[in-house]
């Protein structure tokens, strides 16, 4: 591999270019980014967490990488001076209709290889987190948070002294092969390598289509919105408090988590995007917004969860519907305790069945690399991402 060209400028993208300069420190590799400044999206729109690998199917892509990249990022942030923290984490079951999907949990870390677990009863979490309801906990003693945009512009600086070129302001609008290179049309100008690697994040499955693939899975964004724990409520929560996943509901559930710049984040729900950067209920993309209701996949995903659709959407406008979802893990917690907070859009891939892909998903083709699905624990896992892709390169 003489030269590549890496298109997308979020924390995978970075972390693959880092990890390919690494295995082949001779190549003439190109980084383009279309914002103006690199990982502007989902690598720092997100709540901050070191996650370890707890809830993956133990053999899948997901669970491998994510513990293997908690480790790495653990010491990526101490070689670099990196803030971050392993604080732990508290996963509660709050009705007896959890206990077995936290043993079940329990099994899953065991079986990715995680330490130092620990069932805790009712008294045992309490010692831990004072107001935290439940009857039962797992204590996740390898979690943390961490400053992604400063693991961000330290990837950066790595893959410049390292010899990569990053170009920003360079939205790709069109993709060729011929004679065994691809080019890339860009608003910064034309760019050719004989390898492409999409890691184009929210738009890699428009990417992928003007390299030449069907779409035959579809990005899905879904906003996630946080609120701010007042300073007068911040004693409430100690560590990070998630709670137990329900199989009737697709994303995780709002929970708690400690910032590395100091403070507590309270969520985030899951609700549609009308943009693929739509960071707010407002902020309408005419072209993203058609592309998801013309998507069959959509329509038979809402079929399948028309409650959690509607519950999602109820909690984005009402602060009192939010709080009380809240209210399962920290009783104590009031409305008059939150105060607006982020929000960050997960990229989702989606099939046309209307099932969302689990697992990382990477496509592979003639000289192409397209990363078609890396969502949470995506930004944890990434050095761990970068280095398989750099190993199937």
């Amino acid at each position: 591999m003489n030269s590549v060209l890496v298109i997308g400028g979020g924390i995978v993208g970075l972390a693959t270019s880092l990890k390919l300069l690494e295995r082949h420190p001779f190549a003439r590799l190109t980084l383009l980014e279309k914002e103006t400044r690199l990982a502007q999206h989902q690598s720092t729109h997100n709540s901050g967490v070191l996650h370890c690998g707890l809830y993956y199917k133990p053999g899948s892509l997901k669970a491998r990488l994510a513990v293997e990249g908690i480790r790495e990022m653990v010491a990526f942030c101490r070689a670099h001076d990196i803030p971050h923290e392993i604080c732990g984490k508290l996963v509660v079951a709050t009705e007896e209709d959890e206990l077995p999907r936290l043993d079940e949990l329990l099994r899953r870390g065991s079986a990715n290889g995680l330490n130092g677990l620990r069932r805790l009863d009712g008294d045992e979490l309490r010692k831990i987190e004072p107001h935290a309801s439940g009857i039962a906990a797992i204590h996740v003693p390898e979690e943390g948070i961490v400053d992604y945009r400063a693991v961000c512009d330290a990837m950066a600086h790595e893959i410049q002294r390292r010899g990569g070129r990053i170009v920003t302001d360079a939205a790709v609008h069109a993709l060729s092969h011929n004679a065994g290179e691809w080019t890339a049309e860009s608003s910064a100008g034309e760019f050719s390598a004989e390898l492409l690697i999409n890691t184009a994040g929210l738009h890699c499955d428009r990417v992928s289509q003007l390299a030449g693939e069907q779409r035959e899975v579809r990005i899905v964004p879904f906003r996630g919105e946080y609120y701010r724990l007042a300073a007068t409520a911040a004693h409430l929560v100690r560590h990070l408090i998630y709670p137990v996943p329900d199989p009737a509901f697709p994303f995780l559930g709002v929970h708690f988590t400690r910032m590395i710049g100091g403070g507590i984040e309270a969520g985030p729900n899951a609700v549609l995007a009308f943009a693929r950067e739509g960071y707010r209920l407002r902020d309408v993309n005419l072209r993203d917004l058609a592309d998801a209701i013309f998507f069959p996949g959509l329509w038979r995903f809402l079929r399948k969860y028309p409650g959690m659709a509607f519950t999602e959407l109820f909690q984005s406008l009402s602060r009192d519907r939010f709080c009380h979802a809240l209210q399962r893990l920290v009783p104590e917690l009031r409305p008059a305790d939150l105060a607006p907070g982020g929000a960050g859009v997960r990229a989702q891939a989606m099939t046309p069945q209307g099932e969302l892909v689990q697992d990382f998903h990477i496509l592979v083709r003639e000289r192409a690399l397209h990363v078609l699905n890396a969502p949470s624990p995506a930004a944890t896992a990434s050095l761990a991402i970068g280095a398989h892709i750099a190993g199937m390169v």
